[in-house]
């Protein structure tokens, strides 16, 4: 694969990374991984689906969605 990752790729495509998933996780699959890409920035995956669509954020990007989630943004009632 080369080393530009883009939106969608399946997430068993990016090679090199590790995945990891919130300690917060009830172990029951209903999980978002994350893992830093060597490239930059970050890709999302859906634990239940580990070789389906990954999003990729830049740095920036990623940066203002934590940003946003600590603030209470993207809170459930929020959305």
């Amino acid at each position: 694969m080369n080393d530009v990752v883009e939106n969608g790729v399946s997430a068993a495509e990016i090679e090199g990374v590790t995945w990891k998933k919130a300690q917060a996780s009830v172990g029951g699959g209903e999980c978002v991984e994350a893992a830093g890409l060597p490239s930059g920035g970050v890709a999302l995956r859906n634990s239940r689906y580990p070789a389906g669509p990954a999003l990729v954020f830049t740095d920036a990007e990623w940066g203002a969605f934590l940003a946003g989630a600590k603030g209470s943004e993207f809170d459930r009632h929020a959305i």
